[in-house]
């Protein structure tokens, strides 16, 4: 009993010590972050100026308009918002569905399949590239979005989305599915009205690294995109960078333009994401 008022205070020395150290954690990430923002508002001259300005001492807010003028800026942000969103969305479905069928549906050889797609994440994507620019250009699909759109969904992102999904649903009580099979409900309106509203915590978790995956995607577009007006948002970032230099006050500004999507994506999904990554893997 005279041991609970120490451990009282301990506890709030403790709460303390772990914010402190959360805190600079957080304010070393950001750095990168608000660095960026500066340099998309100097003049070319006083990006590195020592000691470093954190604040410009002019703002310069042409560099934004100045991107639109140099290259395509809104078609690569067109290009980029409308593969992210038909990923996204492609991804959701058909990985909620699998998900619901690893988890749920009682089948033979349903773990050994489930395993079998857990060792496609395990191959390397670089190793795979060069099978499946060949294959594209077979299906004449080269200088298209196709496959910067069907890879993503079916390839090793669409089997993570499984995996996530899959952990979900375990979760999820079988009483529920007996209940709704004994008022008369097929196997889809159990998974479209019971279990959809019930993974909302999943769906946000895998919406998010979808989107942040695809989003931020220069790989595939490199490899499958020659022209200019299909290119995405990584690889128009990269028109800044040539054999004289780097327009980094561009640059910065253009990347600044493209974090923002990301950053509604995430502070729409946040806290049902938080729940998610909670939830995902609790059970065997």
């Amino acid at each position: 009993m005279k041991a609970t008022p120490n451990l009282d205070k301990r506890r709030p020395l403790e709460a303390i010590g772990v914010y402190a150290v959360l805190s600079v954690i957080a304010f070393i990430m950001l750095v990168p972050f608000l660095w960026m923002l500066s340099t998309s508002f100097k003049e070319p001259q006083d990006i590195f100026t020592y000691p470093p300005e954190l604040i410009p001492s002019t703002f310069r807010f042409q560099n934004y308009a100045d991107v639109f003028q140099l290259i395509p800026f809104h078609r690569f942000y067109f290009n980029s918002v409308y593969i992210a969103f038909v990923v996204v969305v492609g991804t959701v479905f058909f990985a909620s569905l699998a998900g619901y069928a690893f988890a749920k549906i009682p089948f033979k050889g349903r773990n050994l399949v489930f395993l079998i797609l857990l060792s496609a994440m395990m191959i390397p994507h670089e190793v795979t590239a060069i099978p499946m620019f060949l294959f594209m250009r077979e299906l004449n699909w080269i200088d298209t979005h196709l496959p910067i759109i069907l890879l993503p969904i079916f390839g090793a992102g669409g089997v993570f989305g499984i995996f996530v999904m899959r952990q979900f649903f375990i979760t999820v009580p079988t009483e529920l599915e007996e209940a709704a099979m004994i008022d008369g409900c097929n196997r889809f309106r159990i998974y479209a009205q019971i279990m959809l509203p019930i993974a909302k915590p999943g769906l946000a978790t895998l919406t998010i690294f979808t989107f942040v995956t695809v989003w931020n995607d220069f790989f595939d577009p490199l490899i499958f995109i020659n022209s200019r007006e299909l290119m995405t948002l990584p690889l128009g970032l990269s028109l800044f960078t040539d054999e004289v230099g780097t327009s980094w006050h561009y640059l910065m500004s253009a990347t600044v333009m493209a974090t923002v999507p990301l950053l509604i994506v995430f502070f729409m999904a946040q806290r049902r994401f938080i729940e998610g990554v909670a939830m995902t893997g609790l059970k065997e």
